[in-house]
């Protein structure tokens, strides 16, 4: 209703954006995933008021967002570049703020200074490096190793190194890194949207102004935005012929996060596409991606340790689907007395990398002559099915489809799932409770009448303009 009747011009979605993003930032400093030491009792009157004015931000900068997405539709529609200024003013009082919705980014900083001193990250978690930083990262994962590829460790080595350890500074820093993966996700959404025959400004409404870019790859600090960030320059790379230089920027977004490795497929169906023998095709790629990773692992310092490490262990407060069937599984097996239950969690992931399999085939298989969208809908199913899945993994399918999407209901179920993932974790990144919900609840019904008095004010000056 609101998006039918609320006056929309670009001004106006810029402010109710921006005010959005102070209440998330103005909130997150007492309800966010603050530093041990700044760390407040969620009973606390200011970190209640502070989840109460997160969820009135989600709320209002979602209905921003909306009201955005129908301007795009409109038969005027803001330029790319106008977008663009959007996203930077919404951003901007993220770029102060605490770390939102996930305590993943003193993970990387542990991780970083683990790789700077010369340890190995992949054998041993965050306890081995002891001091302050490792007393930052969640207790689950201080005895596991990293997960991530060496070009992101690299980073987050050279970034340990450059603030010599020091919080403030390396939280500061990973949000800047943060920052360079969301401005090439930018700079990339309007070339694969014009080579894919999709609208530009729609792709970029839908993949880098969405909530979850802004909540957790500039708010959370993410690596997922680096990944997505090389990924999306990598196939502008290989749709404009230079496929050495495309398989070397997916293979260098693939050792940040495994997932972008799929991007290859897209590289090789755009080379054959191209006219190029196939032969000719996996040849090229497989020794653009080979030297790349033996070069990228040299450099990096941290070894091989990484293959083994895509195994690491998931939270058992994650809630994929494959995982919430396992414990489901595990539960009426227990009730019924089998020995049998703890295979239940193990065998659904299975399932799951199976059904992952399939969907994939399928996908490629249908899709040949389209390979932005069908590696935007693979990289949705690697989330989906998998056996882990958070918030921003929706990302990873998300920022392609966007792109190449060939209908607007498809981009409408896209912004759907996004809007609603956008609710789904609270702003310190820990286990919600009733309490922290009903918080959550008033601080969204604040906005809700935050917007509804908003919209009557619009209202009234012109049923007085028709009076007259």
């Amino acid at each position: 209703m609101l998006a039918k009747a609320f006056p929309v011009d670009l001004r106006r979605c810029q402010v109710l954006g921006l005010a959005a993003t102070a209440a998330l930032a103005l909130g997150g400093e007492t309800a966010g995933a603050l530093p041990v030491r700044e760390l407040i009792a969620p009973s606390s009157p200011h970190a209640v008021l502070g989840l109460v004015a997160v969820y009135f931000g989600l709320v209002l900068l979602t209905a921003a967002w909306l009201l955005l997405g129908r301007l795009v539709r409109e038969g005027d529609p803001p330029t790319p570049r106008a977008l663009i200024v959007v996203l930077a003013v919404w951003a901007a009082p993220l770029l102060i703020a605490p770390p939102l919705f996930s305590r993943d980014v003193y993970s990387y900083l542990a991780q970083g200074a683990m790789v700077d001193a010369h340890m190995d990250v992949y054998a041993h978690g965050p306890a081995r490096l002891g001091g302050p930083l490792a007393g930052e990262v969640a207790p689950l994962w201080q005895h596991t190793g990293a997960p991530y590829g060496p070009v992101f460790l690299a980073v987050a080595a050279a970034l340990s190194a450059l603030t010599s350890g020091e919080l403030p500074a390396g939280l500061i820093g990973m949000r800047c890194v943060a920052l360079c993966g969301v401005a090439l996700m930018a700079a990339a959404l309007p070339r694969l949207a014009r080579h894919s025959g999709a609208d530009p400004a729609a792709a970029l409404w839908l993949g880098v102004l969405n909530p979850l870019v802004l909540l957790h790859l500039v708010a959370g600090a993410h690596n997922d935005a680096i990944m997505l960030g090389l990924l999306g320059v990598g196939l502008v790379a290989a749709l404009g012929r230079r496929f050495v230089l495309a398989a070397v920027l997916v293979t260098l977004a693939a050792l940040v996060k495994a997932p972008a490795a799929l991007g290859l497929a897209a590289v090789l169906a755009l080379q054959l596409r191209a006219g190029h023998h196939p032969l000719r095709a996996v040849l090229t790629t497989t020794a653009a991606c080979a030297v790349t990773t033996v070069t990228a692992t040299a450099v990096a310092g941290t070894g091989y340790g990484w293959i083994s490490a895509l195994d690491t262990p998931v939270s058992p407060q994650n809630w994929a689907l494959t995982t919430l069937l396992g414990r489901a599984t595990r539960a009426l097996l227990e009730g019924l007395g089998s020995d049998l239950a703890p295979l239940a969690v193990p065998v659904w992931h299975t399932l799951g990398l199976a059904v992952t399999a399939v969907a994939l085939v399928a996908i490629w298989w249908r899709l040949r002559p389209r390979p932005v969208y069908a590696l935007g809908l693979s990289l949705a199913a690697v989330a989906a099915f998998g056996p882990a899945i958070r918030p921003w993994y929706a990302l990873w399918g998300l920022f392609l489809i966007a792109a190449a999407a060939p209908s607007t209901s498809v981009r409408h179920r896209t912004a759907a799932v996004a809007g609603v993932l956008a609710l789904a974790v609270l702003p310190d990144g820990g286990p919600a409770d009733a309490g922290r919900l009903v918080l959550a609840l008033c601080g969204g019904a604040l906005a809700a009448v935050f917007l509804w008095q908003a919209h009557l004010a619009a209202r009234t000056p012109a049923a007085l303009g028709r009076t007259a």
